[in-house]
């Protein structure tokens, strides 16, 4: 049986915001809306879409060189490949696959997974437990979102919702904790509350054919997010062995402004813990949100290495994964 390391930990991050900046007063036409309304219910102020010649491929391509730079790991030495996305419109090949070879790699291991929002905690987990096994050294993890094609310009409940960017970070050994133990599950009986709005079957088969959007019942994700993620959040830290005093990020998924305020209260966060807030300027990423969350906190000098941060998302199945993590 292979031997892997006794932990493993994140060694490099990288982001990648699209180019083109979306204020609200450029949506609110379409929806009858105001640049007030949005704010309040979301916390929105602006967010980012894909400008002329960028991809989901060269975004999610751009983050993971930032990735490999900053951890300092040559694109060889990456044993696996694994991208959370919900809107790769190729079902086959995966877009992991591409990555590893325009990074250049050596034949790694390379997949997709579905998790919507909550994919980039699942694959962080993946990566963890790939290198503590012994399966893999380094893993790049990519949470990887071009929404804005699958946002209808013209639903009131999610015209001025989502953005589009990419975020990766290197997996690999370390000899202390830099990963804990994920909680992750998924509320089935909810698993329509966040969906795809057309069956691609039906869109093929109808004369004029539209790119299906995302369909979302706003009032349920927000009551269930509210409430249950604060409770997934005390399981992580239990689990983890740590109270909520000891960590210094809270980096939940960027679904709501409203959301996240109300978990920090039920979870009773201290004054001190620093509350990752990148919704209000990106929009809702989907699996990059908390990587991309996570680099504003490095950039604007919120975040610094060797903090502790509980990561959360949750999103379409219900699903949902929790960790606490050091960042580099």
């Amino acid at each position: 049986m292979p031997t892997g390391a006794p932990h493993a930990a994140i060694l490099g991050l990288g982001v990648h915001r699209a180019k083109r900046v979306v204020p609200n007063a450029d949506v609110i036409a379409a929806i009858d809306s105001s640049d007030e309304w949005i704010q309040q219910r979301s916390g929105i102020k602006e967010r980012r879409w894909v400008g002329p010649e960028e991809t989901l491929e060269s975004m999610a391509l751009a983050a993971c060189e930032q990735a490999l730079a900053h951890a300092d790991i040559d694109p060889a030495q990456i044993d696996a490949i694994v991208v959370a996305t919900c809107t790769h419109t190729m079902q086959t090949p995966a877009l992991a696959a591409k990555l590893a070879h325009l990074l250049g790699t050596q034949a790694p291991a390379a997949f997709d997974i579905s998790a919507a929002c909550a994919g980039f905690c699942h694959a962080l987990s993946l990566g963890s437990d790939m290198v503590r096994a012994g399966t893999a050294r380094h893993v790049l993890v990519v949470g990887a979102e071009l929404l804005s094609e699958m946002t209808s310009k013209t639903d009131r409940s999610t015209a001025f919702i989502f953005g589009d960017g990419a975020g990766a970070v290197v997996v690999g050994p370390s000899e202390t904790p830099g990963i804990g133990p994920v909680v992750w599950g998924s509320d089935g009986e909810q698993y329509d509350a966040i969906r795809q709005s057309t069956d691609w079957r039906e869109v093929l088969a109808d004369e004029h054919p539209v790119m299906p959007h995302i369909a979302m019942d706003g009032a349920t994700v927000f009551r269930w997010a509210s409430f249950e993620m604060a409770k997934v959040a005390a399981a992580t830290l239990d689990r983890t062995g740590i109270s909520v005093e000891d960590i210094d990020l809270f980096i939940p998924h960027q679904a709501n402004m409203r959301i996240i305020d109300a978990m920090a209260r039920a979870m009773k966060l201290p004054e001190h813990v620093r509350i990752a807030r990148d919704i209000a300027e990106q929009g809702n990423t989907s699996a990059a949100s908390v990587p991309l969350a996570l680099g504003r906190m490095y950039e604007d000098g919120t975040a610094k290495s060797g903090d502790i941060a509980l990561l959360i998302a949750f999103g379409a199945g219900l699903s949902y994964a929790a960790q606490v993590v050091r960042i580099p």
